[in-house]
């Protein structure tokens, strides 16, 4: 059986909220913040796919369990789906949130088309490679200025006209009803049974098989 899944994250909110989605299956949910430090994931592929896998499988191969991560971004019509997989270091490897924000109003102006979506991809890895994928979408419009206080990224400009505001303006309920990390993650805990299940046979045959006592059984054991 499985007993413990790595969320590879140190995101209190991530992990309460994953945790909450899953508290009636007999599954322990851990996160990075219950182990030592291991070595940092380079997030350096192409997809969100790829970055989401790269993170869940190195995780499970270093600390030996099943592991869940995600990699998410903002895609925009407009420009060719940037700032995409660069999302969080749009504007530089250090870049702010405000500076992100203001890199993409700077890209939009006079631009027409303001259609983009936030895109999410979780992915579920054992140790010696297989994993589970689900994804999430969510559509909006970019707007040409900052609007809410709440949220992060770039929520203050993403307008979602189902909510009729920007998901900086909406509370965390209304956001994870319809947002991409909302619907990946509501996607995967539907099926989390089913989950478990291929994880444990999985797990199980990753196990090396019992060793034969017969290779051993003229040992000389005083030596």
């Amino acid at each position: 059986m499985v007993s413990i899944i790595v969320l590879a994250t140190t995101n209190a909110n991530k992990i309460k909220e994953f945790r909450e989605m899953v508290k009636d299956f007999p599954v322990e949910i851990r996160s990075l913040a219950d182990f030592g430090p291991i070595p940092p994931v380079v997030e350096d592929g192409e997809t969100f796919d790829d970055n989401a896998y790269k993170k869940a499988h190195q995780t499970a191969r270093v600390l030996g369990l099943p592991t869940i991560a995600d990699d998410s971004g903002l895609v925009v019509e407009a420009l060719d789906g940037a700032p995409g997989v660069y999302s969080a270091r749009y504007a530089g490897e250090n870049a702010t949130d405000d500076e992100n924000c203001n890199k993409l109003l700077e890209a939009l102006k006079g631009k027409s088309n303001r259609k983009a979506a936030f895109q999410c991809v979780l992915s579920v890895a054992v140790p010696s490679g297989p994993a589970l994928t689900y994804e999430g979408r969510c559509e909006g419009v970019i707007i040409d200025e900052k609007r809410g206080n709440s949220g992060f990224g770039y929520d203050p400009v993403f307008y979602h006209e189902g909510l009729g505001k920007t998901f900086a303006e909406c509370n965390m309920e209304e956001k994870n009803l319809v947002s991409h990390r909302g619907l990946a993650m509501a996607e995967l805990t539907a099926e989390f049974d089913k989950v478990l299940k291929w994880l444990e046979q999985r797990l199980f045959e990753e196990k090396p098989p019992k060793p034969d006592h017969e290779e051993f059984e003229h040992n000389d054991w005083s030596k």
